[in-house]
């Protein structure tokens, strides 16, 4: 065994005389405080090493200028972004104007009258000019919300998975099997009916939605089952009932639901007379600062996996006030116009416009005559607003026996046939656009076995993207309706047969139900949000 001491005396030429030992104990001392300070060197690097690995420093940095920070307080587990998804490039604001509305402080106005049909009020100016809410609307407060942790680098976990399930569903459905015949599907109303059988299935499987909470009624989780806006209202109800899709635990939604209403909005916000929408938009701005604010989901992604469901012409226009709801969000709307650069065909949804006249039996008197007991060959009866309908009765009113063109179904008239057994008893029913493209005569002419007429340009029709339209309805170009009976007249007798054969079985994918059955108009609308979802994401 060596005896560091002699060797050490060997080395530095000393004997081992009386002065020996304290040089010793000074050598022995210099060698301790040396092997310290490796020590401590070699572990600091190693750490140093470590965190890079774990926190990368910011980009204009480099290794050698990161400075080790000691580890930030825990967080929620689920406030790191999922894979694919990334956090905002800048950190939430340090004050976001919310809403503290609430039932007592939101003023009743009167809500526009909805009479036999399409009800609605002259278009307003979207951004009203320099609009302040009256005491008694929408008070606007400031809430600071609470300080976020910086987010970690994505990892897989548990919000990795919802992408990474919705990734596996779209390579499922990209290799759908061919169907040849499924009971409850009828092949020529869809483009791919082996891609949306498949898809379907993936989304029983797979989609789980949350909703909110947050929100003062009645302009939040307040349906509206009558009317021509109903359609958001009626999803509402059934979304919120549902036990199959929806959860209580978030960090499993693949989507998140806005639930507030457009038509409650307008009922309940607008300033009669002021001509501006800026009230909506200011409360819908304040709900989503509020709900980002509130949860880290909304920041995930932007609100990419979003979405809200609005049947009110004003819908679109209303997200203007939040640069991510109108961009990012998906807007599921009656008011599918791409012209005006809001609605997005892709991402957004056409969702159908269906006029309820009895929410206790919303499928009552449904059905038409067969094609060889329809004498008229093409009937509207309607309210003159928007830029079609003038020119349709300027070519066609009372000038030819088969087209049935009214402004007001007159009351001689309406006495002996009424509006309903005018559509039931047409070949075509014609749907012009009104201020804005869609319009409920598209549905109540499937539910009436008429092939629908659709007049408006920019349009994207609902479903369009499972749903071949032009199977069983005919779209016209505005310039064109001077030949409208024309372009009726070129459809031959065989192939009317079968547009109106097609209506018929089309008509179980636009009704509502109290429970909602499968294939129905909710689930419908549900697949499109879900079908547009898996477009953001690539193979």
């Amino acid at each position: 065994m060596i005896d560091y001491e002699k060797a050490v005396d060997r080395c530095l030429g000393w004997g081992g005389g009386a002065g020996a030992g304290g040089w010793r104990s000074l050598l022995l001392l210099v060698a301790l405080v040396a092997s310290t300070a490796a020590l401590y060197a070699f572990f600091s690097s190693t750490l140093r090493v470590s965190a890079w690995f774990l926190v990368p420093p910011p980009s204009n940095s480099s290794p050698e200028e990161f400075v080790l920070l000691p580890s930030p307080p825990p967080t929620h587990r689920h406030t790191r972004p999922p894979l694919g998804r990334h956090p905002a490039s800048t950190p939430p604001p340090t004050e976001v104007p919310v809403s503290t509305a609430s039932p007592s402080l939101i003023a009743p106005s009167p809500s526009p009258a909805e009479g036999a049909y399409d009800p609605k009020t002259p278009p307003l100016v979207p951004d009203g000019p320099g609009f302040t809410p009256s005491p008694g609307f929408l008070p606007v407060s400031t809430v600071t919300p609470p300080s976020v942790a910086p987010l970690p680098p994505p990892r897989v976990g548990d919000d990795a998975m919802t992408d990474l399930q919705l990734i596996h569903a779209k390579k499922e459905i990209a290799g759908a099997p061919v169907v040849l015949h499924d009971p409850d599907l009828y092949a020529p109303l869809f483009r791919n009916v082996s891609v949306f059988k498949k898809s379907y299935k993936m989304m029983e499987r797979i989609l789980k939605v949350y909703i909110y909470e947050d929100g003062p009624k009645p302009l939040c989780h307040t349906p509206h089952l009558d009317g021509i806006y109903a359609s958001e209202g009626w999803f509402m109800k059934l979304m919120e009932e549902n036990t199959r899709f929806v959860v209580k635990d978030p960090n499993k939604a693949h989507l998140f639901y806005l639930p507030y209403s457009s038509r409650q909005l307008r009922t309940h916000l607008y300033v009669a007379g002021s001509r501006s929408m800026q009230p909506l938009s200011i409360f819908l701005r304040d709900y989503v600062n509020s709900i980002s604010a509130k949860y880290p989901f909304w920041n995930r992604t932007r609100g990419a996996d979003h979405f809200l469901v609005a049947c009110h012409d004003w819908a679109t226009y209303t997200t203007n006030l939040h640069e991510d709801l109108r961009k990012n969000t998906i807007k599921v709307v009656c008011n599918a116009d791409v012209s005006e650069g809001v609605f997005v065909r892709g991402k957004d949804v056409s969702l159908a416009e269906t006029y309820v006249r009895t929410p206790n039996s919303p499928r009552k008197a449904i059905g038409g005559r067969p094609a060889s007991r329809r004498s008229i060959l093409a009937f509207f009866a309607g309210q003159m607003h928007g830029r079609v309908r003038p020119i349709l009765l300027r070519y066609w009113r009372g000038r030819d026996r088969d087209m049935r063109i009214y402004e007001v179904l007159p009351d001689e008239i309406a006495a002996k046939m009424s509006y309903i057994e005018h559509m039931k008893s047409s070949k075509f029913c014609i749907c012009p656009m009104g201020y804005e493209v869609n319009s409920p005569r598209i549905v109540e002419a499937i539910y009436y076995d008429c092939v629908p007429v659709i007049i408006a340009n920019n349009f994207v029709l609902p479903f369009e993207e499972v749903l071949d339209w032009g199977a069983f309805s005919v779209v016209v170009a505005e310039k064109d309706i001077p030949k409208l009976k024309q372009i009726l007249l070129g459809i031959s007798g065989r192939r009317y047969v079968r547009m109106q054969t097609n209506v018929r079985r089309l008509r179980k994918h636009f009704l509502w139900n109290d429970k909602p059955v499968k294939y129905d108009l909710f689930h419908m609308i549900l697949h499109s949000i879900w079908y547009n979802r898996l477009n953001h994401y690539s193979l």
